[in-house]
């Protein structure tokens, strides 16, 4: 069988030259652009007839790149394809798992059938399941499961002295809990009450807990960020906090405010590009795809 060929879409070069080169693989390329009025142009710049075809797209901002995705892969097909993979670092429309009130769209179930018909399979880093315990729930494909935790917790061993790990709310236990474990280091999670997208209300921390060490702020996600901006302000007056979380989403400034909030420095893996990228979670996709026997 023809050697896999990694095909980025727009915004996911690096992504896809980190899998090429720690995996002795072909990154190709997709010329991507928009004609006057919005719609998508697509041309791929290499033949994939006889090829297994890897498509590389992180999928924050999904209502964007969802349709790029699907003309990506249909067209794939048309070109000779022998099957068209989905690596996703970041996978989006989890939120929405449940209908809460009546007349929601479960969203996440939607998406996830959407996906479902375009690629053949699907891998992703740490997707956001809290009423969920698997993707299999919500995707008829095979999907797999990257974790991030080994790749988060050798950088806060090596970068942060005598840390704290501290979860802003349930949610983030499952993720607090394993980096904790692989790193050796105490965690605690705090309780948050949402009463809207961008007002959160969080049980302040015991603050005897954290004499003597530095506080590390963790979730899966940094969106508009207010939950962790909450949890800073509790913590003024002591040993300014350390905020890492595995996706960089940064949903409006919440770049700034988590600045203006008193974070001493902001940390994310690189399943989305950003400035705070300073994990490299490349290694252990590569690892999962090696690994995959899709």
């Amino acid at each position: 069988m023809n050697d896999p060929l990694l095909i980025p879409l727009p915004g996911n070069d690096g992504l896809a030259r980190g899998l090429a080169a720690e995996m002795g693989l072909e990154a190709g390329a997709i010329e991507g652009r928009c004609f006057p009025d919005g719609e998508s142009y697509l041309r791929y710049g290499a033949p994939v007839a006889g090829r297994p075809v890897v498509l590389v797209a992180t999928l924050d901002r999904p209502n964007t790149k969802f349709l790029p995705l699907a003309f990506a892969a249909a067209t794939a097909r048309e070109l000779g394809a022998t099957s068209v993979g989905l690596v996703a670092p970041y996978l989006g429309y989890m939120r929405q798992d449940h209908r809460f009130k009546d007349g929601e769209a479960v969203t996440s179930v939607h998406f996830g059938r959407l996906l479902s018909g375009e690629v053949d399979w699907l891998v992703t880093v740490d997707p956001h399941l809290h009423r969920r315990s698997s993707l299999d729930e919500i995707y008829s494909i095979p999907t797999r499961i990257v974790r991030s935790a080994p790749a988060v917790a050798h950088w806060l061993a090596a970068n942060v002295e005598r840390p704290l790990l501290i979860g802003p709310d349930a949610e983030s236990e499952q993720w607090v809990a394993e980096v904790g474990r692989l790193a050796d280091v105490p965690h605690l999670v705090l309780e948050k009450t949402r009463h809207g997208d961008r007002d959160v209300e969080i049980t302040p921390p015991d603050r005897t807990l954290m004499e003597g060490r530095t506080p590390v702020l963790f979730d899966d996600i940094i969106s508009t960020g207010q939950t962790l901006v909450r949890t800073l302000e509790y913590l003024r007056g002591g040993v300014p906090p350390v905020c890492m979380a595995v996706h960089a989403v940064f949903a409006d400034k919440a770049y700034a405010d988590l600045h203006a909030a008193g974070a001493a420095s902001i940390v994310t893996t690189n399943t989305i590009p950003h400035a705070t990228n300073a994990i490299d979670i490349v290694p252990a996709i590569a690892e999962a795809l090696s690994a995959a026997d899709f």
